[in-house]
């Protein structure tokens, strides 16, 4: 019974723990956090299991944390009005073609950033773009500007 109160805590701090991180996508980590997600990993295994090598202790650390996980997807879906709390909001990073500093501060996005992920969706400059809107899942989409 140890290993589930060890699992549910270390499953409530790292959802903590990644909603403070920020909404950085997997594909643009830099090799250096990929490196500290893998400690990470090993980090919480050793903190879950300890010493229980056995099957069971793995068996109820994954059914544990698998269990959270599911819980939190179905709070998510039934209550709408606690998303913004489990998943955040979308933040707006540019508006009319000019960025928003404070929230790009707040969630660590560059100008450099936002005019790669521009690029990749064929925008040249981001003067072309109406909005740019940091997603809960990391991603940016964009709304470009009507043309004239």
């Amino acid at each position: 019974m140890d290993i589930v109160f060890r699992a549910f805590f270390v499953f409530v701090l790292l959802y903590v723990l990644m909603r403070v991180i920020g909404r950085r996508e997997l594909s643009t980590l830099e090799p250096f956090d990929l490196i500290l997600l893998v400690v990470l990993g090993d980090l919480v295994q050793q903190g879950v299991t300890q010493d229980d090598y056995s099957v069971t202790g793995i068996m109820l650390a994954i059914g544990t944390i698998g269990l959270l996980q599911l819980g939190v997807s179905f709070t998510n879906y039934k209550f709408p009005k606690l998303r913004p709390l489990l998943d955040g909001e979308p933040i707006i990073v540019v508006q009319d073609g000019k960025p928003i500093e404070g929230n790009m501060k707040r969630e660590r996005v560059t100008l450099e950033d936002i005019a790669g992920a521009a690029r990749q969706e064929s925008i040249a400059h981001i003067s072309e773009i109406q909005w740019a809107v940091l997603e809960t899942n990391g991603k940016m989409s964009f709304i470009k500007k009507p043309d004239s």
